[in-house]
């Protein structure tokens, strides 16, 4: 893995970028602290690389769920008798 400062990041990001596609990884540096990586994408499977981030601990897969229901987004909408302006007039009479 390489090793780089941000300044000489800046000045050679092209010579970088191509290690990086030729496989290579870049630590970047900050003040003698390392905040960066930048890895080379994956043609592979990114599903794979998700499971394999979860299982690291490093991200959380979403919860599966059954989804909306056939009519979600076609059953008409109830009907609701609300005076609205009689709900703005007592939202503003607690301020």
């Amino acid at each position: 893995m390489r090793s780089v400062n941000i300044a000489d990041l800046k000045n050679n990001l092209s010579r970088y970028l191509d290690e990086v596609r030729q496989g290579e990884e870049v630590l970047v540096w900050n003040r003698n602290l390392p905040i960066a990586k930048i890895v080379p994408l994956s043609t592979g499977d990114e599903e794979e690389e998700l499971l394999d981030l979860a299982a690291q601990g490093l991200l959380s897969l979403p919860e599966k769920t059954k989804g909306f229901p056939k009519d979600f987004f076609t059953a008409p909408l109830p009907k609701v008798k609300v005076d609205a302006l009689k709900l703005l007039r007592e939202e503003r009479d607690d301020r």
